[in-house]
């Protein structure tokens, strides 16, 4: 799970795990973060989801971070009003009219870059990654949020003995064990989905539980 996997990923149109529309979990519990419609909000590991669309579309400025420079490019393809390009620390930022997206490694993020960040979604980020690179992952993100900073976070779960993922399958006491010295941790439902990849159903998983969490870092 290196870079340059993620990277080949894009560069031979291996991105099943895009999604062709927006997140119905994100529409219907984005609300509980209860945040101002024109928050600044975070999205990481973005690649070029539509769901910084729907950020955007109610309201909020959209910063993210992504590894591959295609998805960010096929991303802005469409701006309306161009996009400015930008070298920020070891990044070059790509800046349309309410998104702005980080083009280098998370793990290269600092907390001046995402300054006034209230909310953050995490669809696929966590689950992309495997056990080792999950606590690195965790610990990395809560440095540089703010504190108070909310978290709407999706994950799934399935007998990972039949297929290997990403996406990977993460417990709720895995969620506990990552967040829960640093955050208040509130799971707000469980629910089984046959919507999985084909790989899934081709080793015989044919269903899964997604879970949808609040998490708040403690101030």
């Amino acid at each position: 799970m290196k870079p340059k996997f993620w990277l080949e990923r894009w560069q031979q149109n291996q991105t099943g795990f895009h999604q062709a529309e927006h997140n119905k979990l994100l529409l219907e519990y984005w609300s509980y973060l209860e945040l101002p419609r024109d928050a600044l909000v975070f999205v990481p590991l973005c690649g070029k989801t539509l769901d910084m669309r729907w950020l955007e579309y109610v309201g909020h400025k959209v910063v993210g971070v992504e590894l591959a420079r295609l998805a960010i490019e096929n991303f802005f393809e469409d701006e309306p009003e161009g996009v400015r390009e930008e070298v920020v620390d070891r990044f070059v930022s790509h800046q349309g009219a309410n998104v702005c997206i980080y083009h280098g490694d998370f793990f290269d993020l600092t907390a001046p870059l995402i300054e006034g960040v209230v909310g953050l979604f995490d669809r696929g980020s966590l689950i992309a990654l495997p056990p080792d690179m999950r606590f690195r992952y965790v610990d990395h993100m809560l440095r540089i949020i703010p504190e108070g900073c909310r978290i709407l976070l999706l994950t799934i779960e399935y007998d990972q003995n039949l297929v290997a993922g990403p996406p990977h399958s993460v417990l709720p006491d895995e969620v506990e064990t990552l967040y829960g010295v640093r955050c208040d941790i509130q799971l707000l439902e469980s629910i089984v989905t046959s919507a999985l990849p084909p790989h899934f159903l081709n080793q015989g998983v044919t269903q899964a539980v997604e879970s949808i969490y609040l998490v708040t870092k403690r101030d």
